[in-house]
Order: structure tokens, then C-alpha cells, then sequence
């Protein structure tokens, strides 16, 4: 008899998706992980907590015959990868506390150990100085969209290199990086060198306003049409009013639909590579866990955005098994 498999019963793994630890035995087209850190977080813990988080809330989604249904277009998506357990949950990146290298080189590792697998890896952090530990994987020149309130382009001041703010400059050096492109900028916590060092380096900063004024089709025009990307997406992109279960967040940030057009808009022209998730701390959240409840939607929507397009079923029948 089919199991009920109410959204509080069971193990969670992300969408109730398979486990597979060992990934010398991963068959999977998705993998997601967990990077439980928050030690590059210098104001309030507790993010290290959100994947578990986000993936008890992915449970919310998902009917009987797999997938999920979009009322306002009528279709259904990721059927063939749930049903076919096309999705798998790797678990975990062991964690060292105090021990960042080690933590960070545990990262590049898992990260690299799905790539060589041939599937598409999926980050749920954490707090946004994992970033370059996953990015550092991936052989292959990428361009990178990077959703946030902030730069994360920190100067390397007083010894530290390895805070939530320092991901993108670490991202922006590293041979593999076509291009950067940060979409939402808009903190006032900002000091000048934290921007113009961006556009310095070649690189593009999107702040809010213009934002508002390319809209989603144009933030993915600002790239070829196809181009290989990778995807790093900050909750505090959106707006602070949404996001009670994050310590950076900020006011006048995008809506859900924003960000949501926006994730559709790079599936739909683009080759996404792989992306990260962060930032949402299930300690401050509301009781409704809200934040972790928008992190699992964001999450669940582009990867169906990702999976729908034409694409997808080459990239997926041609990996190595």
C-alpha cells in the first residue's frame, strides 16, 4: 500500500529524495548537500542549522505522482526526476570546527566528488562564505550571478579572508571565473572599495534600482544567451520584510516573484552549471519558519525551471554512469 508520508513523518531528505552517502555510487542527474557552517558569520550564528531546515520544509512540496503543480501555468514539474530518483541528497560536508581549511578543502571535495559523477550540484548552506570552496570545483570557465543584498567583496583587513563578506573576491580571482555579475546590491553597509573593486576587476554590480529597471529578462541578457553559469543566491536579496530568518537582511530588496522571474529567466537562456543557497537562520526565524519555507520554494522552483528546458534531458542522458 502507497504511503501517506505526511510532511512531519519520515527522514528528511531534500523532497524526500533518495540518500546516497557514498557518492562513488551516486546515479543521480541532482545532488543536493548540506554545508552546515556558519563560522564565516561574524554577528549572529545559527545558519550552520538551515539545511536540515530547508530540507524539512522541501517535504511540503510534491503531490502523489511526483512533482509539483503550478496553478498560475497549469504544468507540472520535476515529475521525471522524482520519480525516476533522478534527485538524490548526499548528505552533508563534515564540518571541523574551528578548522576552517579543513572545512573549506571538505567542501571543494564533495562538490567535485558529484561533478566527477556527472550530476549537477546543489548547495544548501550555511552562511556565503562557502561559495568559492564550492566554486573551486567545477574544471570547467564559468560565469557567475550572484543574487544579494551585498557585494560580499570585503578587503582582506585584520587577518580575515574567510567571512560571509569575503566569498566574491576570493570567486572573482579564481581562473575559472569568465565573469561576475552581482544582482540587488543596495546595503548601506557597503564601503567604497567593496564596489568599485568590483568593477576594477572587469566584473558588474547590479544595485537594486537598475534592477528594477532591466527586470528579469534583462538581468539575463547581460550575459550571452546560453552561456554555462553558476548561481549563488543570498535569502537577502529579497526584501527583509520576508525574511525575518536572516541576520544581513535589508529593506527595499526584491519581492519573491522577483527573484523567482529572475531564476526562470537564467534557466530559460542559460546552461546553469550548478548553484548555492544561503544565509537563512532557522534560530531567527518566526515560528512558521517562514524564511526556511521561502529558502525550500526558491529551491524547488528553479530547479523545475532549470529541469523544463530541452536542454536538461541531453544534459541528463549523457551523463556517465
Amino acid at each position: 500500500m502507497q504511503r501517506v508520508n505526511r510532511p512531519y513523518v519520515g527522514i528528511p531528505s531534500f523532497l524526500r529524495s533518495r540518500i546516497c552517502e557514498d557518492l562513488t555510487k551516486l546515479d543521480a542527474a541532482i545532488a543536493v548537500f548540506g554545508v552546515p557552517f556558519d563560522e564565516g558569520s561574524p554577528f549572529f550564528p545559527g545558519s550552520r542549522m538551515a539545511p536540515r531546515s530547508l530540507r524539512e520544509h522541501s517535504l511540503r512540496f510534491g503531490g502523489g505522482e511526483g512533482g509539483y503543480f503550478d496553478p498560475r501555468t497549469r504544468k507540472q514539474y520535476l515529475v521525471e526526476e522524482m520519480r525516476n530518483g533522478l534527485i538524490a541528497d548526499v548528505g552533508d560536508v563534515d564540518i571541523h570546527p574551528t578548522n576552517v581549511e579543513r572545512t573549506f578543502e571538505n567542501i571543494t571535495g564533495m562538490t567535485r566528488g558529484i561533478l566527477e559523477r556527472g550530476a549537477m550540484p546543489v548547495a544548501l548552506g550555511g552562511d556565503h562564505s562557502i561559495t568559492d570552496s564550492i566554486f573551486r570545483a567545477f574544471d570547467e570557465k564559468l560565469h557567475v550571478i550572484h543574487f544579494d543584498a551585498h557585494t560580499d567583496f570585503a578587503t582582506f583587513e585584520h587577518d580575515m579572508e574567510h567571512t560571509n563578506g569575503h566569498a566574491f573576491r576570493h570567486v572573482a580571482a579564481l581562473p575559472n571565473t569568465l565573469s561576475l555579475t552581482q544582482v540587488g546590491i543596495r546595503s548601506l553597509r557597503h564601503a567604497p572599495a567593496h564596489i568599485e573593486d568590483v568593477f576594477a576587476s572587469g566584473n558588474r554590480v547590479v544595485p537594486i534600482n537598475e534592477f528594477r529597471d532591466l527586470g528579469p529578462e534583462g538581468i539575463a541578457a547581460l550575459l550571452p544567451e546560453g552561456s554555462r553559469v553558476y548561481v549563488s543566491i543570498d535569502v537577502d536579496v529579497m526584501d527583509m520584510s520576508l525574511t525575518p530568518g536572516c541576520v544581513s537582511a535589508e529593506p527595499d530588496g526584491m519581492s519573491y516573484a522577483d527573484l523567482r522571474d529572475s531564476l526562470k529567466a537564467i534557466a530559460v537562456s542559460h546552461d546553469v552549471a550548478g548553484f548555492d543557497f544561503v544565509e537563512v537562520n532557522p534560530l531567527l526565524d518566526a515560528r512558521t519558519g517562514v524564511t526556511s519555507y521561502l529558502g525550500a520554494l526558491t529551491v524547488v522552483e528553479f530547479l523545475g525551471n532549470i529541469c523544463a528546458q530541452p536542454r536538461w534531458a541531453a544534459r541528463r542522458l549523457s551523463r556517465p554512469r
